[in-house]
């Protein structure tokens, strides 16, 4: 989708139609990039419940023209009863992927849309909270039409959540899987946005909302407490960054694997590759993944107990070496681990050409499966992700961040245009990201084209199990051949599987010109004014 320059108000997309369409009305009231972002989270929390919630975590990259772009990191920390003993006390030898014990971590994405808010303040006289929160509400409220997704992940999913509390009173109603159409109303949900919107977004985490959510928290069996909310604020910083040919790159810090995204296209970048889709394309960015995660899996997580600069392995020296172990012909073995996630991601450039990439995420689909039964909060199983053995940056301890796949993406062009993009999908989202980009970037493909061509995936995302290599079957057979005959360990899905991800871009271009692509596998849209 393009716009021309004349109305240059701004563009968006995220992977329901109804979230775009909120931010779309953001920046027609007048808003900026970043006010239209938040109102694009709340009602992605509203409308893509099992996707993301403000019981999750979000991370930003926010520019403005003439300015370094700075990242927010709102992923919250395991509250202070939150111990490996609490876990051993109860004869576990691992942290529970669902119930109370999973919700673990502090809620962080709503400090990150208040960060995000008071970083970009200067940048006009703000619009109030109610509009940016009230679509949301109003969905809340009335109801939404349950997604085709929404409805086959909540029967796929029954098992692991309807005994959880407070999920089947809100997401099982009359005792049932909602089917795709049927109208779901979350009205818990509608008045703690109200309240949000009333009393501010530091209420979430101080004040008479916020002792709310500590007594939900409470009565659910989550050992998250009202002073852990207390002690939670979002962090501002710069960026990751890496240099390729034509491109600066962006990406966040740890906890989150944005390192793994920028050291594959970094590496990709040193290969040379000249033509799209075909082995050298696909090979070389699988295997560029293999390295960059071989990297995160070894050194990855907490940040407060790494032992590594993540920039360490963005110099060229590093880069360098790493590149060498790429066998341009061969596949090299594919280590055994891999993290599940479930995300949105969402982008929005205003007339200004100030941008956003931003991405949102309770973990697995539902998170823990605990629904605060007074805010109707779908509270995150983030903290899942911790290990009990250990002492590493993925070993739990009070206050230290799990590891996040999360990671919004930005790209700032030689030639002046500027790009966000982004995507859900666990281990497949910096794979996406580079398929996205290389296509898009590397070998002219058209933005929407780039978005919609087949992808391919090593590891794990939500929604399954298969830590191998899986592509699309819509890639050429001969491509499919020639990769298992080079060692690759790979099996196909059906087109246009959800499995690969919901990904979206937008691009600037020199003239103001905006381009915009959304996913086919979700039920997204890019709205542009």
């Amino acid at each position: 989708m393009l716009q021309t320059p004349r109305s240059r108000r701004g563009m968006v997309t995220a992977p329901h139609h109804l979230a775009s369409q909120a931010g779309l009305d953001v920046l027609k009231a007048g808003g900026t990039a970043v006010e239209a972002a938040v109102a694009v989270a709340a009602t992605l929390a509203v409308v893509y419940p099992h996707m993301t919630h403000i019981g999750g975590d979000g991370f930003w990259l926010i520019a403005e023209p003439g300015h370094a772009p700075i990242s927010i990191d709102a992923a919250g920390r395991a509250g202070e009863a939150v111990t490996p003993e609490l876990y051993r006390s109860r004869g576990l030898s691992a942290i529970p992927a669902r119930g109370p014990l999973a919700a673990n971590t502090i809620a962080g994405t709503v400090s990150g849309w208040m960060e995000a808010l008071a970083a970009t303040a200067h940048w006009q006289d703000p619009l109030p909270l109610e509009a940016l929160l009230e679509p949301a509400a109003w969905y809340a409220e009335t109801g939404i039409l349950v997604t085709d997704t929404h409805s086959q992940l909540t029967a796929e999913k029954r098992g692991e959540l309807e005994g959880q509390p407070g999920y089947a009173a809100v997401y099982l109603p009359d005792g049932a899987v909602p089917a795709e159409g049927a109208v779901l109303k979350q009205p818990a949900m509608a008045e703690t946005l109200r309240r949000l919107a009333r009393d501010g977004l530091d209420g979430f985490y101080r004040g008479p909302l916020a002792r709310a959510i500590a007594a939900d928290l409470e009565a659910v069996g989550s050992p998250i407490t009202a002073s852990d909310l207390a002690r939670h604020q979002a962090i501002r910083q710069e960026p990751l960054t890496v240099a390729i040919t034509g491109a600066r790159l962006y990406n966040q810090r740890p906890p989150t694997q944005g390192l793994s995204s920028l050291m594959i296209l970094a590496l990709f970048d040193r290969l040379g590759v000249t033509e799209g889709e075909g082995f050298d394309h696909i090979h070389g960015l699988i295997e560029a993944t293999k390295q960059a995660f071989l990297v995160r899996d070894s050194h990855i997580g907490c940040p407060s107990v790494m032992t590594v600069d993540p920039e360490a392995f963005l110099t060229d020296g590093a880069l360098a070496m790493r590149g060498m172990r790429i066998n341009r012909e061969k596949a090299a073995p594919w280590p055994e681990g891999a993290a599940k996630g479930d995300t949105v991601w969402m982008g929005v450039i205003d007339g200004e050409g100030r941008s956003v990439s931003f991405i949102q995420s309770i973990y697995y689909e539902f998170g823990s499966g605990c629904v605060l039964p007074e805010t109707g909060i779908i509270w995150q199983n983030r903290g899942s992700a911790f290990s009990l053995a250990g002492d590493g940056p993925r070993g739990l301890a009070p206050g230290r961040q799990p590891f996040h796949t999360l990671n919004p993406a930005m790209a700032v062009f030689d030639d002046g245009r500027h790009m966000v993009f982004g995507t859900m999908g666990g281990e497949g989202q910096p794979q996406t990201q580079a398929a996205v980009f290389t296509r898009y970037a590397r070998f002219g493909m058209g933005l929407q084209q780039a978005v919609t061509a087949p992808r391919w995936r090593l590891g794990k995302t939500w929604g399954d199990d298969m830590a191998n290599l899986v592509l699309e079957d819509r890639f050429d057979p001969a491509l499919v051949d020639a990769l298992r005959a080079a060692g690759h360990d790979l099996d196909l899905l059906p087109a246009f599987t959800s499995a690969m991800g919901h990904a979206g871009a937008l691009v600037r271009h020199p003239d103001g010109t905006l381009e915009g692509a959304t996913d086919p596998r979700s039920d997204g849209a890019v709205a542009a004014w």
